[in-house]
């Protein structure tokens, strides 16, 4: 029988070529992808065009509209065009957190150096 959504109930042999009917009826994964400030700018500025639509653009390119839509947005703000955080103020607390961590190991090795030439001078 047929559910509402069009997929078959479980036990039922799955559509040929229904790329969501993998093992355990989760898809893949998409790998994790990063891309340079520069190639977000010009997905941005084809998008700010008009002439072909976000969605347009994310299929041609093999991206997510979700990525897409956040960059044109991020884009929007750090062009005061919208309200939020820039790029920059958005940077700043990944970045503090970063070195507060090293600076936290740093102070766990000299803990660690600490003891060790305490015992060592007994």
């Amino acid at each position: 029988m047929i559910r509402f959504g069009g997929h078959p109930r479980s036990g039922v042999e799955s559509p040929e070529g229904c790329p969501s009917w993998r093992a355990g009826g989760k898809k893949k994964p998409r790998p994790r992808r990063w891309f340079t400030p520069g190639f977000k700018a010009e997905i941005v500025e084809l998008c700010r065009r008009g002439d072909r639509s976000v969605g347009q653009v994310a299929r041609h390119f093999d991206l997510t509209e979700t990525a897409v839509r956040g960059w044109v947005r991020q884009a929007e703000v750090d062009n005061d065009e919208r309200e939020g955080l820039t790029s920059s103020e958005r940077e700043e607390p990944a970045r503090l957190r970063r070195e507060n961590r090293r600076l936290r190991e740093d102070v766990e090795v000299l803990k660690r150096a600490t003891a060790f030439f305490a015992t060592e001078t007994r």
